[in-house]
């Protein structure tokens, strides 16, 4: 639970920042209590300004990978700091950064740094429609690709052929060319394309989708969004902020062995730091400018700071041999220990080393499945964890990361304390 400090901290901050934080989540709303305010982080544990110490669950929403403040990481970045922060101008550490990735992720065969998933996902998109000359997209329910315009949509009573804007704000024109399809049912998008085929530009999917909880594709989900999208001439766009060297050092792609037309990485791609980036096809990309006519620019993209992080990280990964087998078994331990601790009474989805324990006796794979979970006991869980010195994501719909930093007795810990709030929950239901 919250100490004092964090107590104050969120008092003050609600007075000048919407809900006293500057992401909606952070403020934990989902589970009615008093965030956390952190101090410090080093390796898998994180400290708040009360002096409470948690094994981290949440890895600043993905990037941690190695864990945080890696001073492999810390040390170049520093260095760079020394150097200055931002220029404006192209920097060798750019080049090195993109020819790594484009090593590690072959199908972007030119690629973009940006600062933002948010940013990445709209510049793909606008390139998807400069390519086609098609305005339409389709997304799927329960998949977050950023908070703009046209992707803050959800189905309407038309479900499969009509949005409306999710949020305050976004005029309906923004939005009217958004389709929305269901992840994991190949025929809500072959029904859209039989009506709209020759006006979608592109299709844009989570390959694992890990904004409504983590839900893996089920088999055949993801060929038929290759095989559909290559009938039509659309492009297929792989949302990989999260999955991208995450799942492999190629990320989803990588690991399914499904090669999308743009790829848009974030998170673990700026190694902590705000960076994303978008590519694919040399034919797609060569239609941004200045080749192109697809506009897209940024001061800070590709500033050599965040580059610096992302370089290091990705070159960690890269060299070292067994991190994702290390990773994805501390995973799975942590999913049987939940399986065993709740029994039939919970659905824990694992997909490499994201993860997600949802209170419903139904098997989730789709967005319909994961929001009939309990919310309520999501709450007592995640209170528990908390107070056990263990910070998990204070939502249900959310996903769970190990990082390479997390230790066998991290783990351990924490499978003992998932079999203890099983207990918790087991006796307040029973009252």
């Amino acid at each position: 639970m919250a100490g004092w400090k964090s107590e104050a901290l969120f008092k003050k901050s609600k007075e000048i920042m919407p809900g006293g934080v500057n992401s909606p989540v952070r403020a934990f709303q989902a589970v009615n209590q008093t965030p956390v305010f952190i101090d410090r982080a080093k390796g898998s544990k994180i400290y708040d300004v009360d002096g409470n110490e948690y094994i981290d669950y949440v890895c600043s929403w993905g990037p941690g990978i190695l864990g945080h403040a890696d001073r492999r990481v810390t040390s170049a970045v520093k260095e760079t700091c020394d150097k200055g922060l931002t220029f404006g101008a192209p920097t060798e550490k750019e080049y090195i950064l993109a020819s790594l990735i484009q090593e590690l992720v072959p199908s972007m065969e030119m690629l973009r740094l940006v600062n933002s998933g948010t940013e990445a996902v709209m510049s793909a998109i606008r390139a998807a429609r400069g390519f086609t000359r098609r305005d339409k997209i389709i997304k799927f329910r329960g998949c977050y690709h950023g908070h703009s315009d046209g992707l803050l949509v959800k189905a309407g009573s038309g479900a499969l052929t009509q949005s409306v804007p999710d949020s305050l704000g976004v005029p309906r024109g923004c939005t009217e060319s958004t389709l929305v399809a269901e992840y994991n049912d190949i025929s809500s998008v072959k029904s859209i394309f039989e009506e709209h085929g020759n006006e979608i530009a592109a299709v844009i999917v989570e390959p694992v989708a890990a904004n409504m909880g983590v839900v893996p594709p089920v088999p055949g989900f993801l060929e038929g969004l290759r095989e559909i999208t290559k009938q039509y001439k659309s492009l297929l766009v792989f949302d990989e902020v999260i999955t991208g060297f995450r799942l492999a050092k190629g990320g989803a792609q990588e690991y399914f062995g499904i090669v999308p037309d743009i790829t848009v990485l974030g998170k673990i791609a700026g190694g902590g730091m705000p960076l994303a980036v978008y590519g694919g096809r040399r034919d797609v990309m060569e239609m941004v400018a200045p080749l192109g006519g697809v506009y897209q620019a940024g001061t800070l993209s590709g500033n050599p700071v965040a580059v610096t992080a992302g370089i290091e990280t990705l070159k960690i990964l890269k060299e070292d041999k067994g991190i994702y087998n290390k990773i994805e078994e501390n995973t799975t331990k942590t999913r049987l220990a939940a399986e065993k601790a709740f029994g039939s009474s919970v659905c824990v989805n694992q997909t490499g080393s994201l993860m997600s324990l949802f209170f419903t006796e139904e098997k989730v794979t789709s967005y319909t499945t994961a929001v009939s979970s309990d919310t309520e006991k999501y709450k007592m869980y995640f209170a528990y964890m908390l107070k056990s010195g263990i910070y998990i994501a204070p939502s249900q719909f959310e996903a769970m990361f190990i990082s390479a930093a997390h230790t066998n007795e991290d783990i351990e810990r924490t499978c003992e304390t998932i079999k203890q709030a099983a207990e918790v929950l087991k006796s307040y239901t029973c009252m």
